[in-house]
């Protein structure tokens, strides 16, 4: 019997740097996992957070939903009640904050490889450095542990990205069908999801591909299978899988709303135009360095190579710079839109570390990649809920963690929140069955358990007819709340 050959030579060599960059890259999307799933339930939840947790909670509870123009997608929650259910947790009081978190870090994860398969036609050089830096960038791991809808976008844009170009390069009509599911999905995510979609379309129009364009629009079998793809899609989140019929119409008249708060109906989020561009270059807030300004120079970078390369580099450089103009120019400003930038930065940047030698890239990647780690340590892992942190916007004090041992000790009888503002109280409360809340202080605050916000504290005091213990607890900076518990007789 004949044997094969043995290998030798440049043919073993090649093989060999093939495992060797598979292993690479198994590692890179352990890693990633990895960050996104450790120690969930450390940090207090947002107040964004709890409200989300709460709507979940209703739905698992009740089987439930009926989506309202103005709130933020149902992908969330329905994708959340997986978790749920495989931990057995069918209730709101139940729920914990890592069963709620799983969603969007395991989606955070899923984008990790999305982005590596979106890049990989750049060459393994490019699709590798792209994926160790998004990896490892502090805030596509800091919202990935956020019950927000905002790293799901991310990961069906990614979804959307990449069957959209499979369709580009194959024409194959289930490409097609796949990304018309995929914008869908985005669709019912966020409302940010059209501008996105715009930021593609220009991305494309800017490589200059237009007759290409051309022939896909003329392909009317693959248009209607996108197409297709996109309505079912649509009707089956909106309408709660055929429960809430009408729920499709509210979809729609979301972006008024949406609209509305972008360009500043909205107060207290309005930021100056160069707010997104701050969280990467360095900055020092009370004793504390961040500063992701290697990373920003090397997208640049990637940039122009990408402008002068063409193809998919030169689409990536357009459709991140679109969403940079847009979101800089929107008055309504919050730390997780600037998620939707990270994916294609991380790709420009593996697009430099691609065209340079090796001897100039591999130390300059390492040394990026090992910066970029240290702050996401520092921003996800020691000071999570720091003020500091310019990722933690408006964050939860850590002193509402004490509230469920609080709740858990006080006597039977509905619990009393007085204050303007009250979240995330509702989810540290979820285990008692009676909880009243009023913005202005009742007749009667009397109750096992009261909480008076500080400016409601003198009234809420003069209303008390028993004899009660008074504590303080950080709602989150700058908020305090003043907690009522009966004296010991």
């Amino acid at each position: 019997m004949n044997r094969p050959p043995e290998m030798t030579g440049p043919q073993a060599e090649s093989v060999a740097a093939r495992w060797g960059l598979r292993l690479l890259l198994a590692g890179l999307i352990a890693a990633a996992f990895w960050l996104r799933l450790a120690d969930l339930g450390a940090r207090p939840m947002h107040a964004d957070e709890a409200n989300q947790a709460v709507r979940l909670g209703q739905l698992l509870e009740t089987g439930r939903y009926a989506f309202a123009a103005g709130e933020h997608g149902p992908t969330l929650y329905f994708f959340g009640l997986l978790p749920a259910w495989l931990r057995g947790q069918t209730t709101l009081a139940a729920l914990t904050e890592t069963t709620v978190r799983l969603t969007p870090a395991l989606f955070g994860g899923a984008a990790v490889v999305l982005l590596f398969l979106l890049a990989r036609p750049l060459g393994w050089a490019a699709a590798l450095g792209a994926t160790a830096l998004f990896a490892l960038a502090p805030p596509a791991v800091y919202y990935s542990r956020y019950f927000i809808q905002e790293t799901l976008l991310v990961t069906f844009t990614l979804a959307a990205l990449v069957c959209a170009h499979r369709w580009w390069t194959t024409g194959g009509r289930l490409w097609a069908a796949g990304a018309g599911a995929c914008v869908s999905m985005m669709a019912a995510t966020k409302a940010t999801a059209p501008v996105l979609a715009a930021a593609a379309l220009g991305g494309v129009l800017l490589g200059g591909r237009w007759r290409r364009l051309a022939e896909l629009g003329r392909d009317q079998r693959a248009l209607g299978a996108a197409g297709g793809a996109a309505i079912v899609v649509w009707l089956a989140f909106y309408s709660s899988f055929g429960a809430n019929l009408p729920g499709w119409r509210e979809g729609l008249a979301t972006y008024g709303a949406m609209l509305l708060r972008a360009v500043g109906g909205e107060t207290g989020h309005d930021k100056p135009w160069w707010y997104y561009g701050s969280l990467f270059v360095f900055q020092r807030r009370g004793g504390l360095v961040w500063d992701q300004t290697a990373f920003l120079l090397l997208a640049v970078a990637g940039a122009a190579v990408a402008w002068r390369r063409g193809g998919l580099a030169r689409f990536a450089a357009g459709y991140v710079g679109i969403i940079a103009v847009l979101w800089s120019l929107t008055p309504y400003k919050t730390p997780w839109l600037v998620l939707s930038l990270v994916p294609g930065l991380c790709l420009l940047a593996g697009v430099a570390l691609a065209h340079w030698r090796a001897p100039v890239a591999v130390p300059l990647a390492l040394a990026v990649v090992a910066w970029q780690g240290w702050q996401t340590r520092q921003a996800v892992f020691l000071r999570p809920a720091d003020p500091r942190n310019p990722y933690a916007y408006v964050h939860t004090a850590p002193d509402m963690l004490k509230v469920p041992a609080l709740a858990a000790a006080a006597p039977p009888g509905p619990v009393k929140v007085i204050s303007e503002e009250y979240w995330p109280l509702p989810w540290y409360l979820r285990a008692r069955s009676e909880v009243g809340y009023w913005a202005q202080p009742p007749a009667d605050c009397d109750g096992p358990l009261v909480f008076a916000s500080a400016g409601q504290a003198e009234a809420v005091r003069a209303r008390l007819r028993r004899s009660y213990r008074e504590d303080f607890l950080g709602l989150r900076p700058g908020f305090v709340l003043v907690v009522f518990t009966p004296a010991a007789r």
